[in-house]
């Protein structure tokens, strides 16, 4: 195990050299090859989980002592355990299995030496980035080892996981396309974490669900509610949305669509007062406010630098917030405008990353990650997302508001407020779908004009 982080370690900086030295010098570098937008999520996502890789182990070694251990008491708990396992991932592996009652589950299992080796390996995180500090004093990353020192030791707790999962189960009961796996209790410990196994195709694997005759259209709308709810009116996120652990799948019973939410270890809970300012900040987006963005963006840390913090939130450029992020999907011509501007902007993403709240990085890391379900599926953001977002703005906002008079008549004229506000993003809605079907007709008629059916 040394021996592998050693050789990581060695590649990492490496890797970190001179990916620093080819963007600073910019000597070769062809601005169509980058984008500040894309640029800016990713060093947001790459620094938050790259303590992952340097954890990584591959695959429990099976002639272990901890393995061995593990094996003999595998008849005594279950009818059948699979020794292939599901998935691996840098913490942990997942195997199918069969208790002795005939439920199956996904046995969540801790690979050896992993927690002894974390603090070993956050060191060395931290005595990478200072060389890349010296190297680059433009580029401050000390923020990952921050960040690396406070989650590793929850995604390390499986019985954290397990309550994260009933919490969140609760929280978002009233969505009836959302699953989240039951948590076997009497069979889970700190380091194994026992679940209901749940089948199902990943997110975007657009594929799949096209055999399953699964809606790609419905599924991002779902979501885009589920996470709009979870940041503006709960501020309990689940911050690892990657494909491998949300799924898909046709419900056993109804048929209907339902989005299966694993990994729970990585959760971000929001300050009320973190919540309440990202709530106006993207309230101001979508009805472009551009006051209120710039006095939201700098209450979150952004200073001058709030039209590229902007543009990093919606991955649209300043234009296009200008103009309202919700009038029109991005075009070609945008998309090369982002990526002609991308190498003047390295310093300052830096710069933000490292003076924004603790809790956006993760926001940043979620949205990066909803965003590639969402290119992977081709159902980027529409007007109908950005409605459902500024919804649980509306909700989150009035619910603040009433929690904090004591006024029966103020109480009530919020609520009259939040109804009306809400009616209106339902007008505004219907309208829209109805300017749609307006054009879907004209475009079928169009059709049929230059095809006619022979006769």
């Amino acid at each position: 195990m040394a021996r592998k982080a050693l050789k990581l370690a060695s590649w990492t900086s490496m890797a970190l050299a001179a990916s620093g030295i080819y963007l600073y010098s910019n000597k070769y570098l062809d601005p169509n090859d980058f984008g500040a937008v894309r640029v800016g999520r990713a060093v947001a996502t790459t620094a938050v989980i790259s303590y992952d890789y340097l954890t990584s182990l591959k695959s429990v070694p099976y002639g272990s002592e901890e393995y061995l251990q593990l094996r003999s008491k595998i008849h005594d708990l279950f009818q059948s355990f699979d020794d292939t396992p599901l998935g691996t991932a840098s913490l942990a592996q997942v195997h199918k299995a069969v208790l002795h009652d005939g439920r199956t589950v996904a046995v969540k299992v801790q690979h050896p030496k992993v927690r002894a080796q974390s603090s070993k390996d956050i060191l060395l995180m931290e005595v990478l980035v200072l060389a890349v500090k010296q190297l680059f004093p433009e580029f401050e990353f000390m923020w990952l080892v921050d960040e690396a020192k406070k989650n590793l030791p929850l995604e390390l707790d499986f019985l954290n996981e397990g309550r994260n999962a009933e919490k969140v189960s609760q929280m978002l009961k009233h969505f009836d396309f959302l699953k989240v796996p039951r948590i076997h209790w009497d069979l889970s410990t700190e380091r194994v974490l026992l679940m209901e196994f749940v089948d199902g195709g990943q997110v975007n694997d657009r594929d799949y669900m096209e055999r399953n005759k699964i809606d790609v259209n419905e599924i991002s709308r779902h979501l885009g509610k589920m996470y709009s709810e979870m940041i503006f009116v709960n501020g309990f996120v689940h911050c690892d949305p990657h494909p491998g652990n949300v799924l898909v799948r046709k419900h056993p019973s109804t048929g209907k669509a339902e989005i299966v939410l694993l990994d729970h270890g990585l959760y971000q809970v929001l300050t009320e007062e973190f919540r309440l300012n990202y709530c106006h900040l993207w309230q101001s987006l979508i009805w472009t406010d551009m006051k209120r963005v710039k006095e939201y963006s700098q209450r979150l840390g952004a200073g001058d630098l709030y039209p590229l913090f902007a543009c990093m939130l919606t991955a649209r450029s300043w234009d296009s917030v200008n103009r309202g992020i919700s009038q029109a999907p991005v075009t070609a011509t945008e998309d090369l405008e982002i990526r002609n501007n991308a190498a003047n902007y390295l310093p300052q993403i830096s710069h933000l990353l490292n003076h924004v709240p603790r809790q956006m990085l993760l926001i940043l890391k979620t949205n990066d990650l909803l965003r590639g379900i969402e290119a992977a599926l081709g159902t980027r953001a529409s007007a109908s997302s950005f409605l459902n977002m500024s919804r649980c703005c509306i909700r989150a906002l009035a619910e603040h508001k009433k929690k904090n008079t004591c006024s029966f008549f103020r109480r009530t004229q919020i609520s009259f407020s939040e109804a009306f506000n809400l009616w209106q993003i339902n007008l505004h809605e219907l309208i829209l779908r109805v300017k749609g079907l307006k054009l879907a007709n004209r475009v079928l008629a169009l059709i049929c004009w230059l095809f006619p059916a022979p006769l």
